[in-house]
């Protein structure tokens, strides 16, 4: 039997006990994006065929896809900027609603355009992955119910148990159809089967969305930071003082106001308002994450598979074993994300285990077997995303509470229309007998989004990162999410005042 502090100390490296002490919210939230990327498997494996059994055209089946995803961009654009104020469970309800809905409506009807709206509405996925407004809620619900020091290990679990269930997903998805059309002899009764099954998915996920507390919200976020103790300590950057003298730099902006009444009262707007700190960090962070993004829409799981099958003409069961094997490698290496980042850094783990899976990007075309193909392939993805809990993370920590959902929101519309580029580009390679070309420009793209990261962002600390440089005893509670960068301008990024104010 292990011993209790052995199992103590494991459990402490592998998150659980961050994952633990955030509470149910957390088990909720990350139970609500496992069942949501375990659905998603069912549209991803069958709508090309469902589309084709109801006799569309292969040119109305992609403009299907393509429509849908750019209504998604949209949808999660609106979604997030307003979610704040719109209430982030109710945005996370409406979700889970109109996924089931759209099931309903793709499990009795035929009509192209119907299933279309349905389709973006209901954030049906076309790729497999989670491409809608709901993620973005939810890293930011998580990101306000974590510290400083346990925000990646949550997060890190959150990535890790979704992958694991789109991966689960996918493969029951193929063997449910199949079982159901070798039984019944009807290829479309048995899609539209599994979209009534798609619908009980969104039911179950309204289910979950009750049981969420007012923790999850703006509010809520901003009473547990009072709870806390308060976080700004730090005088404030001439840009955000207001002319007010030295002395009165740490005073709370209600005290400001109090002492200047002539001060105008800030506007408050239905949609979230992006500072400028904010906005000269990310634009540099959204430009390097829309060329990972490209580099990534060159080469998904479907276009791999589609060149190994060309090039060594292999059984589809092996295809299928090697995506199944990629994606629990992702969902296994995610688990150790939060760790690393405790002891490296978050943007060290973000470029130092992305980077290899760069490079091994740009040489999957070499080997001249399978066997060594396959070993690129599982090694890139062992690494793949290890960086996304961590990215998240960072974002978290450099943008105030209050542009969180908005922020991450427009991270995941760049980076969906960005990725939406990728696979014509590799079309026209692929049309020109270049196939291995895109595997050469998604390697460059990749290591210069992770060479990009690093030179503009290694001097960026956050929490406990500034501590380890500094060398400054420091308490967390109070210290908690603060930012130190060379510029004073993004050093005032993601401060709050005790009173929950955002300066």
């Amino acid at each position: 039997m292990p011993r209790p502090d052995l199992l103590s100390r494991a459990s402490t490296f592998l998150g659980l006990t961050s994952l633990n002490a955030t509470g149910r919210d957390a088990y909720i939230i990350i139970a609500l994006r496992s069942l949501r990327m375990f659905s998603a498997g069912i549209p991803s494996l069958i709508l090309a065929l469902f589309f084709f059994s109801l006799s569309f055209t292969n040119s109305r089946i992609g403009l299907f896809m393509t429509l849908t995803l750019l209504g998604d961009v949209l949808l999660s654009l609106l979604c997030t900027l307003v979610a704040d104020q719109l209430g982030r469970r109710r945005i996370l309800f409406s979700g889970s609603a109109l996924m089931a809905l759209s099931g309903v409506v793709f499990a009795t009807s035929e009509n192209y355009w119907v299933l279309l709206g349905a389709a973006v509405v209901g954030v049906i996925s076309v790729t497999g992955g989670d491409c809608g407004p709901f993620r973005a809620v939810e890293e930011s619900v998580l990101s306000g119910l974590t510290e400083e020091g346990t925000r990646s290990d949550v997060l890190a679990w959150y990535v890790t148990a979704s992958t694991m269930a789109g991966a689960v997903g996918a493969e029951v998805a193929g063997r449910v159809v199949q079982a159901i059309e070798n039984d019944i002899g009807d290829a479309i009764k048995a899609y539209r089967m599994l979209f009534w099954g798609y619908a009980i998915f969104g039911a179950l996920g309204c289910v979950l969305c009750l049981g969420l507390s007012e923790r999850c919200e703006m509010k809520g976020e901003k009473v547990e930071m009072q709870e806390r103790g308060g976080l700004l300590l730090e005088p404030m950057t001439p840009s955000t003082t207001d002319g007010f003298d030295d002395d009165q730099t740490h005073e709370s902006a209600p005290a400001a106001r109090a002492r200047h009444p002539h001060l105008p009262q800030k506007k408050q707007s239905y949609f979230s308002q992006i500072s400028k700190p904010t906005r000269a960090i990310m634009y540099k962070l959204w430009m390097l994450l829309s060329i990972d993004s490209l580099a990534d829409g060159m080469t998904p799981y479907s276009l791999m598979n589609y060149y190994v099958d060309q090039k060594f003409h292999l059984s589809k069961s092996a295809l299928g074993d090697l995506t199944s094997a990629s994606q629990f490698l992702c969902a296994v290496s995610s688990i150790f994300a939060g760790p690393l980042a405790k002891h490296i850094g978050l943007i060290n783990t973000m470029v130092f285990t992305h980077l290899p899976s760069s490079i091994a990007s740009a040489f999957i075309p070499l080997p001249s077997t399978a066997g060594w193909t396959f070993a690129l392939m599982l090694f890139r993805a062992a690494l793949n995303s290890m960086d996304q809990a961590p990215r998240t993370a960072f974002i978290a920590a450099v943008v105030k509470p209050e542009e969180r959902t908005g922020v991450m929101g427009i991270t995941s519309m760049l980076r969906t229309l960005a990725m939406s580029v990728g696979p014509s580009i590799t079309g026209l390679l692929a049309q020109n007998n270049s196939f291995w070309g895109a595997f050469l420009a998604s390697g460059i793209c990749r290591v210069a989004y992770d060479v990009g990261l690093w030179v503009l962002f290694v001097n960026v600390k956050v929490g406990k990162e500034e501590e380890r440089d500094e060398g400054e005893s420091v308490d967390d509670e109070a210290w908690n999410g603060l930012l130190s960068d060379e510029s004073d301008e993004e050093s005032s990024v993601g401060r709050t005042s005790k009173d929950g104010e955002s300066f």
